[in-house]
């Protein structure tokens, strides 16, 4: 049942006012001046040790990147013997022991009370932003963590800013006592929880709904007067619905409420998952309108990253690689698993949205093509296993550069594939009753792991209970190898139509540009194409092209004048190639580089193919695409 209104939650009337708690550690977070971006932070530290060590973490828990939160962080201060946090005695000495962790000599037992300022201007999910029109923030990036007492309970508080005025505040951490805005004091058990919340604050649209008896909540922040929310609102319902159903038949889902916090933008798109809520960015175009029917193309696009994440919540939060449990926040956390817990969940964002009412097959087919030409444009992908991949992330997927789609692949891309090549081989081989899917495998591992860690071998074992047999073969060499999967193969056998046409221009030269400003921008030369063997480089800038004609042993007058009035052409896109290239197999493309300007003879190679899905046979489409719990 839809509901235009907030969750209710408890309230007191003065917002202001100091925890009443017996937590071990207290955060209060204030602005401390909104256009210089800077939130004020006061922890409270009921019991500390006689050396007592705080730390920020490096990274946040679903972005795998050292982002080093602690170049944001200043003015840190530490005092003890105050009567208040308002009023300090007694600075104390701090160490700083390295660029994320400090540590402060006290009496071991009294209150320590640290302050600091920390700058938040980065618009993205995964760290901190502030200005005059919203505040947002991960605890991984405003809250130090203090060593040593991490289980103890800890109280976010967040008083009723006094710069602005009608904000409201959302996060998915347990209100101790707040007011009606959602301003006031929160509750984490541990510290894990705390940096598991983040916190939305501003003048957004909320509105909420309930999945199979649990609330959720959903706020928007930035939207154009045109934002059509109710539609996005019953959208997402089904999304849920269809998630939970998915793990738990009529059963509720092992969390208690759940928060979507969007944030819309010009240019923007992402998302970060949390236990009981998510992070996500998005285009304030793809959102749909009042009045019109037909939302706009990327409004798919987003109904999927909110299928994503929101499938998350099992597959990541709670199901999570055994190498993340616990979670160490002060360097990389290593793990082969990624393209299971990214790519399985990419493979049943766009099928679940399929499954809830929101893409038609042909829909459904159009993504599943888009992701099949993106594995096979990549030529990282006979270089890297995904199973590598997944452990490089830190080095390679999230420090991308002009060589990337040569050094690796995605693991969501090819992870999606696997899982697919995954749920059609146990389906085409029908072993049980019934016949086993990767819908049967991913429920049995979550109560194999207990919703808990998980091992690759609880992978396997589970495949080879459910499929008879085991199939160590194919995760060898789908997940551990480089070879090409059965794709085609296998989507023909569930009434898929496989069909080829011909290539962009860009792929059938090795070549990932951007247009404009006159002229070609060269971004990226894949490994073994045409462009590569012609000596083009990322970061060359294409002029123009002189086509090369074969010449007759003996030219004559007439050829001579044609040579000439094709002696050159200026470009500005990459479509201007065949224009002015006609008939010729070669040209001489004009390249600008370090400015200096070169002359490459390219070899204009015939038109390579890229991959179409269609619908074949409804009937065994349907019994793919239609499973339910």
């Amino acid at each position: 049942m839809l509901d235009a209104t907030p969750l209710p939650t408890p309230t007191f009337k003065n917002s202001s006012q100091p925890a009443a708690t017996c937590a071990a550690h207290n955060y209060r977070i204030e602005i401390a001046d909104l256009h210089a971006h800077l939130f004020q932070v006061t922890l409270t530290i009921a019991r500390p040790a006689a050396l007592q060590r705080v730390s920020l973490p490096v990274w946040i828990p679903g972005s795998y990147l050292v982002r080093e939160f602690s170049k944001n962080l200043q003015n840190l201060q530490a005092h003890q013997d105050g009567r208040s946090p308002a009023l300090l005695a007694h600075e104390l000495a701090i160490e700083q022991l390295d660029k994320c962790t400090w540590q402060i000599a006290c009496a071991p037992g009294q209150p320590l009370v640290l302050r600091y300022q920390v700058h938040a201007h980065d618009n993205s999910v995964r760290t901190a932003w502030l200005d005059a029109n919203r505040g947002f923030f991960n605890g991984t990036s405003l809250c130090l963590r203090v060593e040593g007492q991490e289980a103890l309970a800890h109280v976010l508080e967040v008083p009723a800013p006094r710069a602005v005025a009608g904000w409201s505040l959302a996060t998915g951490l347990t209100p101790q006592k707040i007011n009606p805005q959602g301003f006031g004091c929160y509750e984490a058990a541990d510290y894990d929880e705390l940096a598991d919340c983040p916190v939305e604050m501003g003048a957004f649209w909320s509105a909420s709904f309930t999945a199979r008896g649990v609330p959720h909540r959903l706020v928007v922040a930035g939207a154009a007067p045109s934002f059509d929310g109710k539609r996005l609102l019953a959208d997402t319902q089904k999304i849920c619905e269809t998630e939970i159903r998915f793990w738990h038949g009529s059963k509720k889902p092992p969390f208690a409420n759940y928060l979507f916090m969007l944030n819309v933008v010009d240019e923007g798109y992402g998302g970060l998952e949390h236990r009981n809520s998510t992070a996500l960015i998005c285009n304030r175009q793809d959102l749909p309108r009042l009045g019109q029917a037909k939302a706009p193309e990327g409004y798919t696009t987003l109904q999927g990253l909110i299928s994503h994440e929101y499938f998350h919540t099992w597959n990541v939060k709670r199901l999570r690689p055994a190498e993340f449990a616990p979670y160490q926040y002060d360097r990389e956390n290593y793990t082969e698993l990624l393209w299971f817990f990214e790519g399985f969940t990419s493979y049943y964002d766009d099928l679940l949205l399929r499954r809830a009412g929101l893409l038609d097959n042909a829909g459904y087919l159009k993504l599943l093509t888009q992701t099949i030409n993106q594995v096979l444009q990549a030529p990282g992908r006979q270089v890297q296993s995904v199973a590598q991949a997944s452990f490089d992330a830190w080095v390679k997927y999230y420090r991308q550069d002009a060589n990337t789609p040569n050094a690796t692949i995605s693991y969501y891309s090819k992870g999606a594939l696997v899982a697919l090549c995954l749920d059609l081989t146990l389906r085409s081989e029908g072993r049980t009753t019934h016949g086993a899917t990767l819908d049967d495998v991913m429920r049995a591992l979550w109560k194999r792991c207990k919703g808990g860690p998980l091992r690759e071998l609880d992978v396997a074992e589970v495949l080879g209970a459910l499929g008879l047999r085991s199939f160590a073969p194919e995760l060898a060499d789908w997940v551990h190898g480089r070879g090409e999967l059965p794709l085609q193969h296998l989507l023909q056998q569930h009434g898929v139509a496989v069909l080829e046409e011909p290539s962009q221009l860009a792929q059938r030269l090795g070549l990932r540009v951007s247009e404009g400003q006159g002229a070609v921008q060269i971004k990226t030369v894949l490994r073994g194409g045409a462009a590569e063997q012609a000596g083009f480089a990322a970061g060359d800038e294409w002029l123009g092209l002189e086509p090369l004609t074969s010449s007759p042993a003996k030219p004559s007058a007439r050829h001579t004048k044609a040579q000439a009035a094709n002696a050159g052409w200026r470009i500005s896109r990459l479509d201007d190639v065949t224009l002015y290239a006609g008939e010729a197999k070669k040209v001489i493309a004009l390249v600008a580089r370090d400015k200096r300007l070169l002359r490459l003879e390219l070899t204009l190679p015939p038109a390579l193919t890229t991959w179409r899905l269609a619908v074949k046979e409804a009937v065994r489409l349907n019994d793919w695409l239609d499973s339910a719990a």
